[in-house]
């Protein structure tokens, strides 16, 4: 019997992961770069015992279709799967994993920079120097929002929105507080207090987006919801661009309804280069690097290997969905 056939997404994938994997199974890398296209996937999929995926693309019933009957398990490198067709998995009996955990530290270090950056009006202040507009010794130059002593808003409290709160308690914010579905055990270790959504958003001088795209959260920033908002208030978004309505907040900055934005997600992803987006000197951008450091893709490679090896082992996977 011949070994079990693991196909590997992306060639980019660290390296000791792929070790891991080729020291049981037959493993099969997509070499195209910088990575592969759905229909490329599609090509290699078939017969595969074992996926682990690092791709924008959709995991749907075209692509299960494809991979065929033979395939056990789908291991995303990602925390977020609102790009995998979690119930055709489990129609199908195909067992799922992802990377949660791993990664808070890193997202939420760049919460903290983005929080910072917009509201110290860094993206701006870098136009002055460009245009030679720095009018020095001004004091209502390019004059910003305090963190110390604000209120913040987090919504999620999960692993990442609690690794937010925990790196925003240095800086002396005044108070932290939540929402979400239900209140968090885990907020009293950061004295933050769970608030509806409307209160946060009345209440709170930074917003952060920390929650999963999913039906309900979809769009929920939209009109309304920046609306209730503070003249001063910053929004920042480290989950995905989903939740925001994109239009809704290019007219919220544009009008001064909020003071600004931080965005790591937007829609889509690449953003255009002609988006109004970049035209905004109260928007300061990331291209989706949240979790882009050597040491969290490697942990979360590990991980991802480690969900298709206990999978394929039948033992209980380290993070299942």
């Amino acid at each position: 019997m011949g070994k079990l056939r693991v196909l590997v997404t992306n060639s980019g994938l660290q390296q000791v992961a792929i070790e891991m994997l080729k020291e049981r199974y037959d493993v099969d890398v997509c070499p195209e770069l910088p990575f592969p296209s759905r229909q490329q996937i599609l090509q290699r999929i078939s017969g595969s015992d074992a996926v682990l995926w690092f791709s924008k693309e959709k995991v749907d019933s075209e692509m299960l279709d494809k991979a065929g009957p033979n395939l056990k398990v789908l291991a995303t490198m990602s925390a977020g799967y609102d790009h995998i067709d979690v119930k055709e998995l489990k129609k199908r009996g195909i067992k799922f994993g992802n990377t949660p955990n791993v990664l808070n530290a890193a997202v939420a270090e760049v919460a903290v920079l983005l929080c910072l950056a917009t509201a110290r009006r860094l993206h701006e202040g870098r136009i002055t120097i460009e245009n030679n507009t720095w009018v020095p010794h001004q004091l209502k130059n390019l004059i910003g929002q305090d963190i110390q002593g604000s209120t913040v808003g987090i919504v999620g409290f999960g692993g990442i929105g609690q690794a937010i709160a925990k790196r925003l308690i240095p800086f002396e914010v005044g108070q932290i507080i939540y929402s979400g579905h239900s209140p968090k055990l885990q907020a009293k270790e950061y004295g933050a207090e769970f608030v509806p959504f409307d209160q946060l958003l009345r209440q709170s001088d930074f917003v952060i987006v920390a929650c999963p795209l999913t039906e309900e959260t979809r769009e929920m920033f939209d009109e309304e919801a920046f609306n209730k908002m503070k003249p001063n208030a910053v929004l920042v978004n480290v989950a995905r661009g989903g939740i925001v309505d994109q239009p809704a907040l290019l007219k919220a900055l544009k009008e001064g309804k909020i003071f600004g934005a931080g965005l790591d997600v937007m829609t889509p992803e690449p953003l255009p280069t002609d988006s109004p987006l970049l035209s905004l000197p109260n928007c300061v951008l990331l291209p989706h690097i949240g979790s882009a450091t050597t040491k969290t893709h490697t942990a979360m490679a590990v991980l991802a290997a480690k969900n298709i090896i206990a999978a394929l082992e039948d033992k209980p996977m380290p993070a299942p969905v």
